[in-house]
């Protein structure tokens, strides 16, 4: 090897083992490099794609932000809930942690990741911690040089090391599914000192190297790796645009700008972090935040139920035009809100008695008494996208995919002709309850001093809808009256939000108000809310308990696709198990954003395709 030649051997005995470890390292790095001769053919550039290529070149900001956006001022948001917990990303307290540290309505405030997505793409992500990235078309591995400029909110800089520790501690204490993700690396190369290179058993998961560049990077020398499984209030060292100025449990959280920002230059962050201040106030009921955002005390707000939405806007300041009520279109599928059946348990195990609980939801009534009429009726699971199984019979790829699985998808729902029960309207549709007891007969089940009896068992079919506000119940209690007509004794059990998610958690439900929320990439994240895996696994988003072989099946065609076409093919197969699995009353759904806020604060003209996202707002105020 040339190295050695330039190598001094003139040195005494106490040198030696330091010559020895030179040498070995260099034989090592020979070796590796000559290993993966073949790597330097991967191009580096600014950004990935999870098909196709970015759409944005390496000085062009996202579209949805206004890079001309003036700084300053504050905005105070509102949310219903409570939190005990400043870290999303482990079972005690990620389900009840402060919102705005890392997400997309309200900003990654606090903690970012090598490189940061579009919404106003598929699944394209662009350089933000890491400058540059690199990744073979086989995904077996990606590698990722750290931009020097990057420093973490107490000044001191992003290192390989940060990133090593961050993916570590979550794979070891971390929740479904990131520590799935970040067990799936094989091999952490560093490659220079500031570049880290992961590798993986095989490229099977096109989408992992993706979800592993946005993984939360959380500062080694500031984190409490003993402790991270362990729910607490102490404030995370991030590397985002701010820090927090007030923690109240429970009450209030207060993001204040980092005027040392390291990325606030970067073509990715034109037009975000606007504000000096971000305030975030929590509300224990509805009633009581939409109360506070009519006196101003909340300058901003999605509003999600229709009936407050059209008739909630009597009140002065939105008379007089203070208040603008938008409706922000979503070019994203329909999330799937729902009535999840907890599978495990006995009265829910029988995928018949499912469908027949599911025909029983009146959608024509609910919609014209309580909502206005404002709502469109969810079927699927991708509803208003190319993804859709709905109106569309399977592929010849798709029936190729589910040939292995005869039983898994109904007749009609391969043939693209299934919908929702279509009830009259009158909330007693005589048709739909006959067609619903002639299931539950299927299932063994008959009328008996009008009560709907399991024949074997003697047992009444009875079971407990938790809901976590007004809203829910008022929901559930209409959904009720309709089962009381075929004896089916159901009850509904409203609980504040930290109980809600305890129990939801540990699965302590039979029914439970959920929202699967669909993107255009669906991929990985769907073995947390779908596979067999998940469904005992503590922490997961598998609430349902599904256990099914072409669930599983399809998560690996889906994640291993390499062709939008084939991704396309399989996610309707996947759309299809799922409803025809049964595993949810599907409910409504619109079609945009219904966002409303004080003239204070101002919305871009353009949205992402995943509708509002207030870092990209400013004051009205600011110069």
């Amino acid at each position: 090897m040339r190295f050695l030649k330039d190598i001094d051997f003139s040195f005494g005995c106490k040198n030696v083992g330091r010559i020895a470890a030179a040498l070995t390292f260099l034989v090592v790095a020979a070796n590796t490099a000559e290993l993966h001769a073949d790597d330097e053919s991967v191009p580096w550039t600014h950004a990935i794609s999870m098909h196709g290529t970015p759409a944005l070149g390496p000085d062009d900001p996202f579209p949805y932000a206004n890079p001309d956006a003036p700084k300053g001022g504050t905005i105070t948001l509102g949310v219903q809930g409570t939190f005990d917990s400043l870290n999303s990303f482990i079972v005690q307290g990620g389900w009840t942690s402060a919102r705005g540290m890392r997400e997309r309505q309200f900003g990654n405030n606090i903690l970012e990741s090598l490189l940061v997505r579009s919404y106003a793409e598929p699944f394209s992500l662009y350089g933000l911690v890491a400058q540059r990235v690199r990744m073979p078309d086989s995904r077996e591995w990606i590698e990722f040089e750290l931009n020097p400029d990057a420093k973490f909110s107490d000044g001191s800089q992003v290192t390989v090391d940060d990133i090593l520790f961050s993916l570590e501690i979550i794979r070891d204490k971390g929740r479904p599914p990131y520590r799935n993700w970040y067990a799936a690396i094989k091999e952490k190369q560093v490659t220079a000192p500031n570049r880290l290179k992961l590798v993986f058993e095989n490229g099977d998961n096109r989408e992992l190297p993706l979800l592993i560049a946005l993984a939360p990077i959380f500062s080694k020398k500031n984190t409490d790796a003993e402790n991270f499984d362990k729910s607490s209030l102490n404030p995370p060292v991030g590397s985002g645009p701010y820090k927090f100025k007030t923690i109240e449990p429970g009450r209030l959280v207060v993001y204040e700008k980092n005027p040392d920002y390291w990325a606030k230059d970067l073509p990715v962050k034109a037009g975000f972090d606007n504000f000096d201040e971000i305030r975030i106030e929590y509300f224990r009921d509805e009633t009581t935040l939409q109360e506070a955002f009519k006196k101003g005390l909340v300058q901003a707000l999605q509003f999600r139920d229709p009936a407050r939405w059209a008739t909630g806007f009597d009140f002065p300041a939105a008379k007089n035009g203070d208040v603008v009520k938008l409706e922000i279109p979503r070019g994203v599928p329909a999330p799937m809100q729902g009535i999840a059946f907890n599978t495990r348990r006995e009265q829910f195990s029988d995928r018949t008695v499912r469908k027949a609980l599911r025909m029983l939801f009146d959608f024509e009534w609910v919609n014209r008494n309580l909502y206005y009429g404002l709502y469109k009726r969810t079927a699927g699971y991708w509803d208003n996208s190319e993804l859709s199984s709905i109106g569309r019979p399977a592929s010849d790829r798709e029936r190729e995919l589910l040939a292995p699985f005869p039983d898994a998808v109904d007749p009609e729902v391969m043939e693209g002709t299934w919908r929702p029960a279509d009830a009259d309207g009158s909330g007693r549709d005589r048709k739909v309850l006959r067609a619903a007891l002639a299931e539950f007969a299927k299932a063994g089940y008959s009328l008996k001093d009008r009560k709907l009896v399991n024949e074997k068992t003697g047992n009444p079919l009875s079971f407990e809808i938790l809901a976590k506000n007004e809203d829910e119940e008022k929901l559930a209690l209409a959904y009720i009256r309709t089962l009381e007509l075929l004896g089916i004794d159901a009850s509904v059990r409203s609980v504040d939000p930290s109980q809600f998610e305890d129990r939801r958690t540990k699965r302590d439900f039979d029914m439970v108000f959920n929202t699967w929320y669909a993107s255009l990439s669906p991929g990985a994240e769907q073995y947390g809310r779908w596979s067999s895996k998940a469904a005992e696994t503590e922490g997961s988003f598998n609430f349902v308990g599904a256990r099914e072989p072409a669930i599983d099946a399809l998560i690996d065609e889906l994640v291993g696709a390499r062709s939008r076409e084939n991704f396309v093919d399989a996610v309707r197969a996947f759309d299809r198990v799922l409803i025809s699995g049964a595993y949810a009353v599907p409910l409504y759904h619109v079609s945009a954003d219904w966002v409303a806020h004080w003239k204070q604060v101002v919305p871009p003209q353009t949205h992402s395709l995943y509708g509002h996202e207030f870092d990209t707002w400013w004051s009205a105020d600011a110069q």
